[in-house]
């Protein structure tokens, strides 16, 4: 009986873990990077426990096998946000070095916007 409790628990904080990546997805597709690493952070103890209730729990191969499902699912989403976490950082990566080479380039040449020349006519 405890034992069917505690995996009940166990299965209660992986579906936890799987909408938590569904919802660290909405955020990195938001720009909210700094909810998404919150959030990161945040079910890191939850990711231990489970891990500590897994070792120690004895499961039936039923158990095992819906355990192992839900498990690949929270794998498969968390590859996902990473694979999406890799791509926006390499793109924000390159408009960084696009937005410093525009700088260093206006810095060389001494383009002020406050000192440009307007047209006069001297026929007046």
């Amino acid at each position: 009986m405890r034992d069917e409790q505690q995996f009940k628990q166990l299965m209660l904080q992986y579906e936890q873990l799987k909408n938590g990546s569904e919802d660290i997805l909405h955020l990195i597709e938001e720009e909210d990077f700094d909810g998404a690493i919150t959030m990161i952070k945040s079910r890191e103890s939850v990711f231990l426990n489970c891990k500590c209730m897994r070792k120690y729990l004895e499961l039936n191969p039923e158990q095992e096998k819906e355990a192992n499902a839900i498990l690949d699912e929270i794998r498969e989403l968390e590859s996902r946000n990473i694979k999406i976490l890799t791509e926006r950082m390499q793109s924000v990566k390159e408009e960084l070095l696009k937005t410093q080479k525009s700088e260093k380039i206006q810095k060389a040449y001494g383009f002020d916007e406050n000192q440009k020349g307007s047209i006069v006519n001297i026929q007046d």
